[in-house]
């Protein structure tokens, strides 16, 4: 009997073995199968993320014709999918914060009087800071890199016309010049309205506008399911202390006292007022100096990309206040304060000062007086609301001031609004 019993003991514990065996080969051709068929996500959110993009910018490259990208644009690329700075000091934004977006270029001494008046905003800490570049700077990429108040993230327009320096959407070669003739100089460009032909300093400031625009509502993962309100700033902006307490009330009143407001602003429209000092809020038309808008207003804008595109004005603003707004079919009010919680005071614009001949002088020192009022929210939930009927400034029928003629801007700028769509 023992000699009977331990070959089948073998045997059956052979069959055991086998039967394992042949389960475990199942299962993972099964799962060979499935991750052949399925995707599957990163190791990490980053890789997700890295991955996610890679495959946009080559579908980018493929349907939208999008220039021909260099070593630095792509590295510019890579650099806006990192992810945020200073989590470690912010693992958590408040709920329902306002993210706020800085958008410069090439004016340091301008950059560190905003970060300074930025660090004593009361409630800063509490959201996220998007810095978005026109190009790249050392010294400004430097001062950014020393924010700590604040979780922070920056990003680098790809296209900028300062990342391309012998092609477009920089200048090239065979550009037309001035009031070239493109028939007898066998030059390349379309002159605007006026007979002139692109400055790539010039439109710049209209595709780093619409570029950013895009990119930060549709193309970061940190806001694009972001539905609320994102307040926009520039380079030459001084923000009060109680700037972003006067936003939040400003956002949470405007469906109540101002329901056709499409925006709430920290300064009047009028950048050289300072507010009425009124004991009522304002509603009049949407200024360029710290404006917030939701989604909503996005695909409103979004919308209008042709208009924006073709509209023969380098700048972003007047071509939103003379062909934009006009077309949504009623005024484009925005509600503000009564006293002011934010100054423009830069004497260049964002893209003067630059050149050798062309310099703008200013040290970018300010003086702006700020009063124990300025410190702490001023606005009163019970106030009513005047509104400005009759609003000076660029309306439909205005032509434009030029600059924005040629072909390959109009292209670019359409490429940008179907980017992440």
């Amino acid at each position: 009997m023992a000699n009977y019993k331990k070959p089948r003991f073998k045997d059956a514990a052979f069959k055991r073995f086998l039967s394992v065996v042949l389960g475990t080969l199942l299962l993972v051709s099964l799962l060979v199968v499935s991750l052949g068929t399925n995707a599957t996500p990163g190791s990490s959110g980053l890789d997700e993320d890295l991955s996610e993009s890679v495959v946009n910018i080559q579908s980018f490259r493929e349907k939208l014709n999008l220039p021909k990208e260099n070593d630095f644009s792509i590295r510019l690329e890579k650099q806006n999918r990192l992810p945020p700075r200073n989590i470690d000091l912010y693992p958590r934004l408040a709920k329902d914060h306002i993210t706020i977006v800085l958008y410069v270029h090439n004016r340091p001494q301008y950059l560190r009087v905003v970060v300074n008046s930025l660090s004593k905003v009361v409630g800063i800490s509490e959201t996220l800071l998007i810095v978005s570049h026109d190009g790249y700077f050392e010294e400004m990429n430097k001062i950014v890199e020393g924010i700590k108040f604040c979780r922070l993230k920056q990003i680098f327009a790809p296209y900028s016309p300062h990342v391309f320096t012998d092609s477009f959407p920089g200048v090239s070669s065979k550009d037309c010049q001035e009031k070239d003739e493109a028939g007898k100089k066998h030059c390349v460009g379309n002159p605007d309205q006026y007979g002139n032909h692109r400055s790539p300093n010039i439109v710049s400031l209209k595709h780093h506008w619409w570029w950013m625009m895009n990119t930060v509502w549709d193309g970061l993962k940190e806001t694009r399911g972001h539905d609320g309100h994102i307040l926009f700033i520039e380079e030459d902006h001084f923000i009060y202390p109680n700037a972003y307490r006067n936003l939040q009330l400003l956002v949470s009143l405007k469906p109540n006292k101002c329901p056709d407001c499409y925006a709430a602003n920290l300064a009047p429209c009028d950048v050289n007022l300072r507010g009425e000092g009124w004991n009522s809020l304002v509603a009049e038309r949407m200024g360029n100096v710290g404006y917030a808008f939701n989604r909503t207003v996005w695909r409103k804008i979004h919308g209008k990309a042709k208009e924006f595109c073709f509209f023969d004005d380098y700048n972003w603003d007047i071509t939103m206040w003379a062909t934009v707004y006009p077309s949504f079919g009623s005024p484009v009010y925005t509600l503000r304060g009564s006293r002011t919680s934010a100054v423009h005071f830069g004497k260049c614009g964002l893209h003067q000062g630059q050149g050798k001949t062309n310099a703008c002088i200013d040290n970018g020192s300010v003086n702006i007086q700020v009063d124990d009022i300025d410190k702490v929210a001023n606005i009163r939930p019970e106030w009513d609301v005047k509104v400005y009927q009759n609003q000076p400034g660029y309306k439909a029928g205005f032509k434009g001031w030029g600059g924005w003629g040629d072909n390959r801007d109009h292209r670019l700028c359409l490429n940008f609004a179907q980017m992440y769509h």
